[in-house]
Formats: C-alpha cells, sequence, structure tokens
C-alpha cells in the first residue's frame, strides 16, 4: 500500500513539492484537533466530576442521574450519522467549528441555578453537538496521512478521551469543591469558545482529502462502494462490535468513575478527583504508545488484520479481564492498578482499531461511513450507563450495586472482543471490495 502510494506521489514534481509544503502542517493541525478531543472530553466528564453534589442539590437518584448521562449520548446516534454525512456537502473545518462553538453555547444554562430539565435540555443539546466530534476529527486527521502512516495519528486523536479527564478532573473538582458545579460549567464553556477561535484561526483539511491527494487505500478501492457492502464486510461489523464494548467501558468510566469511588469506594471528594486522572492518564500513554508500535508493525510488513485487527481486540479482550476483575475487589493498590489497567487497555484497542475503517472505505464515502459507525458505538453510551444506574439502586448497597456493574461490563467487553478478532481483516475485506466492483 505504501509503495503504491510513493510511486503515485513521484510521477509528478509539482505533486510532490506541494505535498511537502502540505505535510509540515500536518502534526500542528493534528494538535488542534487533539486540543479540541481534550475540551470535548472535558465536557463529557464534569457530570460525573459533579455527580454527588448534583445529585445532592438536584435529589436524584443513581438511576435518575444514569438517566442523566444516558440523555447526553443519544443525540450522538443523529448527529454522529448527520455529521458524517454533511462532510459530503460542507468542508468538515466549517463543521468542526460549528460544533465547537454550539458546545460552549450548551453549557451556558448550567452557570446558574437550574431544574433537572433545563440540565437535561442542556445535555442533549451537548450530545447532539459532539457526536459527530470523532468521527469529524478522525476524518480530518486522516487526509493529512496517507493510509500506511494513520494508526498514530489515530492513536493521538483518540487520546484527546483521555487527556480532557486528566487535566480537567483535578481542576474541576477543586472548582467544584471551592466554588460550586455551576462554575465548573461556565468554566468550561470559556475553554471551548477559546478552543473553536483557535481551530477557524488555523485548522484546516489536509491533501488526503476527497479530489485533493493520492490516497493510497483510495487507489486499491474503487471511487464509490455501495454502502450496502461496506457495511456487510466482516471487517465493519468487527468494528462496530468492538467499538461498541469498548465504549460501554468509556461511558461508564465518564459518568461513574468518580460517583464509584466516592460512593462505591468510600474516597473522599478530593481524593477521589485524583485517582479519577489515572485511568485517563494510563490511557492517554497506552494510546499513543501502542499507535506508535501498530505503525512499526505496519512499516515492518504486518498485515493490518495483526496491527490493527488483532493487537485492537486483544487489548479490549484483555481490558474486559481486568474489568471484571476488579469489579468484586474492595479499595486498594491491587484494585486500583487493575481499574487503571483496564481502562488504559481499553482506550488503546480503540485507537489502533480506528485506522483500520479507512483501510474498507473509499476517501469520497470516509466521512459517512465513519459517522454511521460513530453512531453505532454510540448507543452503548446510552445502554451501558442506565445500567449501572439500575443495578447501583437495587444492588443491597452502593458496593455491591457497582461491582455487580463493572463485572457485567467486563464480561461483555470479552464477548465483544472475541468477535472481533474473528471478524476484522482489512486487507481481505478491502480486496474483495476491489473484485466486486471490477466484475
Amino acid at each position: 500500500m505504501a509503495i503504491n502510494e510513493d510511486r503515485l506521489l513521484r510521477s509528478t514534481p509539482e505533486i510532490d513539492s506541494t505535498h511537502g509544503v502540505e505535510r509540515r502542517r500536518a502534526w500542528p493541525v493534528l494538535g488542534l484537533l487533539l486540543l479540541l478531543l481534550v475540551v470535548n472530553y472535558a465536557d463529557k466528564a464534569v457530570v460525573g466530576l459533579a455527580g454527588v453534589e448534583m445529585k445532592r442539590d438536584l435529589g436524584l437518584s443513581s438511576s435518575e442521574f444514569g438517566l442523566l448521562t444516558s440523555v447526553f449520548f443519544l443525540p450522538f446516534v443523529v448527529g454522529g450519522v448527520l455529521g458524517g454525512a454533511l462532510t459530503r456537502r460542507f468542508q468538515a473545518r466549517w463543521l468542526l467549528f460549528g460544533i465547537a462553538v454550539l458546545w460552549a453555547v450548551s453549557l451556558l444554562p448550567l452557570t446558574w441555578q437550574v431544574g433537572f430539565g433545563v440540565v437535561v435540555a442542556s445535555r442533549v443539546v451537548l450530545g447532539f453537538a459532539e457526536g459527530p466530534t470523532t468521527a469529524l476529527a478522525m476524518y480530518i486527521a486522516h487526509s493529512w496521512f496517507p493510509a500506511a502512516k494513520r494508526a498514530l495519528p489515530s492513536s493521538v486523536i483518540v487520546s484527546g478521551a483521555a487527556l480532557g479527564p486528566v487535566i480537567a478532573a483535578p481542576a474541576l473538582t477543586w472548582v467544584i469543591t471551592n466554588h460550586s458545579w455551576h462554575m465548573a460549567f461556565g468554566a468550561l464553556a470559556a475553554v471551548g469558545a477559546f478552543a473553536a477561535a483557535l481551530w477557524l484561526f488555523a485548522g484546516r483539511e489536509g491533501p488526503e482529502a476527497v479530489g485533493g491527494g493520492h490516497d493510497a487505500s483510495s487507489a486499491r478501492l474503487p471511487d464509490r462502494v455501495p454502502l450496502r457492502r461496506v457495511f456487510g464486510t466482516g471487517t465493519v461489523v468487527g468494528i462496530m462490535v468492538l467499538f461498541f464494548v469498548a465504549y460501554a467501558n468509556t461511558s461508564v468510566k465518564v459518568g461513574w468513575l468518580p460517583l464509584y469511588l466516592r460512593e462505591g469506594l468510600g474516597y473522599s471528594a478530593g481524593t477521589a478527583g485524583t485517582l479519577v486522572s489515572l485511568p485517563y492518564l494510563g490511557g492517554a500513554v497506552a494510546v499513543i504508545l501502542i499507535g506508535w508500535i501498530s505503525g512499526r508493525m505496519t512499516k515492518r510488513g504486518m498485515s493490518n488484520r495483526v496491527t490493527r485487527g488483532v493487537l485492537g481486540a486483544s487489548l479490549v479482550l484483555a481490558s474486559g479481564v481486568a474489568t471484571a476483575a476488579f469489579a468484586g475487589m474492595d479499595a486498594g493498590p491491587l484494585q486500583m492498578v487493575l481499574l487503571v489497567l483496564g481502562s488504559s487497555l481499553n482506550a488503546a484497542g480503540f485507537g489502533a482499531t480506528f485506522a483500520a475503517i479507512s483501510d474498507v472505505s473509499p476517501a469520497g464515502q470516509r466521512g459517512v461511513v465513519l459517522g454511521v459507525i460513530t453512531a453505532f458505538y454510540s448507543l452503548a453510551g446510552v445502554i451501558a450507563p442506565l445500567v449501572m444506574g439500575h443495578l447501583v439502586d437495587v444492588g443491597a448497597d452502593a458496593a455491591d450495586g457497582y461491582g455487580s456493574g463493572f463485572l457485567l461490563l467486563g464480561v461483555v467487553m470479552i464477548v465483544g472482543a472475541v468477535v472481533a478478532l474473528v471478524l476484522v481483516d482489512p486487507d481481505r475485506d478491502a480486496a474483495k471490495l476491489a473484485d466486486a466492483a471490477d466484475r
């Protein structure tokens, strides 16, 4: 794949010169995308960080708080599909700017005293705006890098999911403890507006965008493929299953981890604010490291099935085992190590497999494919927090309810990862799509 791309780029000196200038902007633009994802996930995490205070002030049960977390993810389904479809009509740069502005606006009502209905409405609007964010960011990131070199940039984008809470958790916990949870939402609105302005000033799509470059993956795929064929490949089915169970882990962590540390394990607010950063910090390191390892494996000639399928699914499988293991443990160093390990491996597996989507989707349809996949796995964000809230309410006590929830989550992750191990094979499915188009 890389050889074909090099041949194409060498064929015309003018193209080669233009790409050399363009590619020097790739990493700065990737840095801006990372910043947007950091803000994006800080917005997600703030409800979990303020969860105990919000439950107290609004008089919510655990089931009601689970509903509050779930309604945030419900509009992801619509937003993800819509965002992917709009990439065919509008520049992704402007779409990303628009939704970043909407993030900031949606947070503003929560800066003063409000009722449960206003909180729900605010989270629904924020969820709709944030739904397409990862897909758009990945679409833009892939437009700056050739197919064989997308594993590390994909992992950088996914690392924003970890870095957002790492940065936000101690700072927002301090604001919540010393001021109010309303002030925390106001601070995030200001940061979101700043990030949107920065992206408008310096962000853009790269030379691998549709019509702008020589995408090696597109070179071996037809220009257009019936979407039913793309979504019928084992790779896409396996990725959707893998991402669903991985995102169940992510959404439970975002919505419930701070409450689990305080209500289930008995840590103080300050200690929980510090400890909650550890799984995210481990995830950020693991995502970048595995992305680099995946890229090196590809460079050494290993198949995409191994570097993007087996590697990612194995990491999510190990995460499921770690999650099931810590579920029944009391608070302590070993329990925290397994919690951090489970979170880190899950994030790394998610990042490693994301690049495989580009291998089986033509450049002109990649935004749509990314959007639909994002919408599908976002359903896990609707279901998993609700299930956790219900189990906490019906458990003998909070610790028992949380234990049952994390055990169920671990088992589901193991099953989903095994399915992905069997199905994901980008090289096989890309060849099938190309052969079908030639007939």
